[in-house]
């Protein structure tokens, strides 16, 4: 416990300060952060790291996390769009598959390919959230640690049924119900102290989705451990695994609120 305290404030005073600053420095750490995530799961598949496909995987994702205000600055999409880029990756993994005489399989293409629209997808909204506004990026985030916090102590002290124990054993439902509880008592006291655009109902309804999502997020993740048969998604966080252990719920809930217009478009 103690080792994962150390981590999560180091970590804590290393992430929170760039998200406020946001900008270029704010896109080249989550390039990073994204691209070591995308290297997790290929270790988990026993991908080779470097190699043709994971190469062409990384492009890809790093495509599809390229920042609107940089697509429309460059005018990138006046010669190939994020889907063109996906297409054609598409079709040069299934050739890869046949140059090779199937050592690189179709499963592994579909593997790398869900892994970076997955991962891609996720931190792209991480940082057009944060080029929308500041604060939807802090709701966002305490409304995870929330989650997470209130399903632990819950848990602990409640927990009775198991929620999912094929997956992840330890999680309990009254767990789950309590990281929805704190997670709305959280958004409430956001909400009066740096309201969004939004009137209560909407931004307690909004948590109890996100909460829920974020939830599957972190389920999503453990079975793909689990599956994979390892412990942790990877060891660059002590005490906590990887960046997916970390990051799991977060890149899960971004494309929702997105998708429900919770977070206004960026101008």
């Amino acid at each position: 416990m103690k080792q994962r305290t150390i981590t999560a404030i180091v970590a804590g005073l290393i992430f929170l300060p760039i998200v406020m600053l946001g900008g270029r420095l704010f896109y080249f750490f989550v390039y990073i952060i994204a691209s070591i995530g995308i290297f997790e799961l290929m270790r988990m598949k026993k991908i080779a790291r470097y190699s043709v496909s994971s190469g062409l995987t990384l492009l890809l994702m790093w495509a599809l996390m390229f920042p609107k205000n940089l697509v429309e600055d460059f005018n990138f999409a006046e010669y190939i769009t994020k889907s063109e880029i996906t297409l054609l990756v598409v079709l040069l993994l299934l050739s890869y598959t046949v140059l090779v005489k199937n050592r690189f399989t179709f499963d592994d293409a579909g593997f790398l390919l869900l892994s970076a629209v997955y991962i891609g997808m996720g931190f792209n909204y991480l940082i057009e959230t944060r080029d929308a506004q500041l604060e939807y990026i802090f709701y966002a985030l305490f409304i995870v640690w929330a989650t997470d916090t209130g399903a632990y102590l819950f848990g602990r002290a409640f927990g009775r049924h198991k929620l999912w124990p094929q997956i992840s054993p330890k999680k309990t439902v009254e767990g789950a119900l309590g990281g929805v509880i704190l997670a709305c008592l959280v958004a409430v006291i956001f909400q009066l102290i740096q309201p969004l655009n939004h009137s209560m109902v909407i931004v307690i309804l909004v948590t109890i989705l996100i909460s829920i999502a974020g939830q599957i997020g972190d389920l999503v993740e453990s079975a793909f451990k689990r599956h994979y048969a390892v412990k942790d998604s990877g060891k660059i966080l002590p005490g906590h695994g990887g960046v997916l252990d970390r990051f799991d719920s977060l890149i899960f809930i971004l494309p929702i609120l997105h998708l429900i217009n919770f977070i206004p478009a960026i101008n």
